[in-house]
């Protein structure tokens, strides 16, 4: 039947759509199976395109190729999209001792290759395979090619060898480091919940959890100044949104001049508000948002375009329309409204004063869910396409036989990460609802698995049986286990690195999207993409100059 030879024929799209949905689709399905409470997660995918490639399923090397490497890139930029506005700040709190770990697990595993070489007798171009294999890291591999190419000659057959080191050593790599989390765990007696906590806990302190107190003014030398212009400096993380005056409730504003007896509402980190309260006087006995007014508050999303990066103060909301923003949320921390703090797309603020004045605000800003769920494909290609061409630019170094190149892998994470920081260019808006980045990080590393799996799949079983095959696998498993268990018992014993953010270290040390998927799951949480974000482009940048180096040093 046509149709049947059809699907059957590997040079045909049918075919490649069919065999690449089930072997996601199976591997997916394997990945959720737990046994004594762990499972492989996205990893099943890999396992399932091997045993399918083992078999003879088989599609288009260049189709193959594609599919790997778009869904490479759609993984690598929804997690840059992802961690992007943490990403700054995260690295300035505590990037330097989580990427000296990552450049620690590194130079250890370059180390344990070299010596697979002098003492293990491994071919070199099937050492710096195994290297890349072993780490999980195309792009190294891709160097290392090249680099033998530049070296030996295009039509050197052991230009071959790092491709079979990449197929054996890989499977234990992305298990290697699953191992790793699970082993760190056990032999601390880790409690991955209360872990968690903690650290979201350590996160939420650049943005402390906000009180609202009604302070009533009892100090003379405060009455008849200025709202704005209160003694002190605590109001500068402190909003005042109400004020009462002879029982009427009304929306606080900068030059609104104080008397004794008012009654203001302050929103603000607690220490704030208490150091204000000193300032002021003391408790008041009334809560002004229980007091009957015509004040009410509503949370308003901000989604219009012409207001984005304009700063609260640039509002001029109390003059223009009477009302006040006194809060802020953005990335699940919520911050005092200051006047100096900018607009940001899918901010949520809350707007205190006259219900029909709140709708005028309202409309200013957006509040638009719809467009606020819309997924900007258009900013989204435009970064795929920035991401991949400063992935593709050369970066000459003295000394090495080929320009280093970021790659489609690191390329496109740092714009996505650099992108998602500034957030919006003129009518270009950076931002994708969960939901649609949750649905192409998947995607594309299920892209991914499925090509790696199918395309190794094929002679994995044999070099693994026969040969040398053992050998290298035996090789990676030291290179794979043996800088992540002595960095990861360093840093959990002496440095005492939270295991949240020690597994995203791990999978970004090893530049493991599966593995940041396994942990993800692991934690049940997002956050282990912050560590994994901060140690990935020094790490991305060593791998792929360390196996251009090994050839460049040992070759000649």
């Amino acid at each position: 039947m046509p149709l049947f030879s059809t699907l059957m024929d590997p040079a045909t799209v049918p075919h490649a759509v069919m065999v690449i949905s089930l072997v996601a689709g199976l591997g997916l399905a394997l990945g959720h199976l737990k046994a004594y409470g762990v499972s492989l997660g996205v990893a099943g995918v890999l396992f399932v395109g091997l045993l399918f490639g083992h078999f003879g399923a088989t599609i288009d090397e260049h189709v193959l190729d594609f599919i790997r490497e778009f869904g490479l890139i759609l993984f690598v930029y929804a997690i840059g999209l992802q961690v992007g506005p943490g990403f700054f700040s995260s690295l300035r709190k505590g990037g330097l001792p989580l990427n000296v770990m990552a450049a620690s697990v590194v130079l250890l595993g370059v180390g344990v290759a070299a010596l697979a070489h002098f003492v293990g007798g491994v071919p070199l171009p099937a050492a710096v395979g195994v290297l890349a294999g072993a780490t999980t890291n195309t792009p190294s591999l891709g160097a290392a090619q090249q680099a033998l190419r530049d070296v030996l000659g295009p039509t050197s057959d052991l230009a071959k060898l790092p491709g079979l080191g990449y197929a054996v050593a890989y499977p234990f790599g992305v298990i290697g480091i699953i191992v790793t989390m699970l082993l760190v765990r056990s032999v601390f007696r880790i409690q991955p919940e209360k872990e968690l906590e903690a650290f979201a806990s350590e996160k939420k302190t650049q943005a402390p959890p906000l009180f609202a107190v009604n302070l009533e003014v009892t100090k003379a030398d405060v009455a008849g100044l200025a709202i704005g212009r209160m003694p002190g400096a605590p109001h500068a993380s402190v909003v005042v949104s109400r004020i009462m005056r002879a029982g009427q409730v009304t929306v606080a504003r900068a030059e609104t001049v104080l008397a004794l007896g008012d009654v203001l509402l302050a929103i603000g980190p607690k220490e704030k508000v208490e150091e204000l309260e000193r300032i002021l006087g003391k408790k008041a006995e009334i809560d002004l948002r229980e007091v009957e007014s015509d004040i009410s508050s509503k949370r308003v999303v901000v989604t219009k375009k012409s207001v984005l990066g304009m700063s609260i103060d640039e509002l001029a909301f109390p003059r223009r329309f009477g009302v006040k923003i006194t809060r802020l949320s953005r990335m699940d921390l919520e911050f005092a409204a200051s006047p100096t703090l900018q607009l940001k797309f899918g901010d949520s603020v809350l707007v205190v004063g006259p219900p029909e004045a709140i709708q005028e605000a309202a409309r200013e800003l957006g509040n638009s869910p719809k467009q606020l769920n819309d997924p900007q494909i258009i900013p989204l290609l435009v970064g795929i396409a920035l991401g991949v061409l400063v992935g593709s630019l050369p970066l000459k170094i003295p000394g090495l036989p080929a320009p280093v190149r970021l790659g489609l892998a690191g390329g496109p994470l740092i714009v996505a990460i650099v992108l998602a920081r500034i957030g919006q260019w003129k009518s270009l808006v950076w931002h994708m609802p969960i939901s649609a980045n949750f649905m192409i990080r998947e995607l594309g590393i299920s892209l991914f698995l499925t090509c790696v799996g199918l395309k190794s799949g094929g002679k994995f079983v044999q070099t693994l049986l026969t040969g040398d095959g053992v050998a290298w696998v035996l090789w990676g498993a030291a290179i794979t286990l043996l800088p992540l268990l002595i960095v990861g018992c360093v840093g959990r014993f002496f440095l005492k690195t939270n295991f949240t953010a020690l597994c995203g270290l791990l999978a970004g040390a090893m530049t493991d999207p599966p593995a940041l998927a396994f942990a993800n799951t692991f934690m049940g949480s997002e956050l282990p993409a912050l560590s994994y974000a901060t140690v990935y482009p020094l790490t991305m940048l060593l791998r792929v100059l360390s196996t251009q180096t090994l050839v460049l040093l040992l070759m000649r």
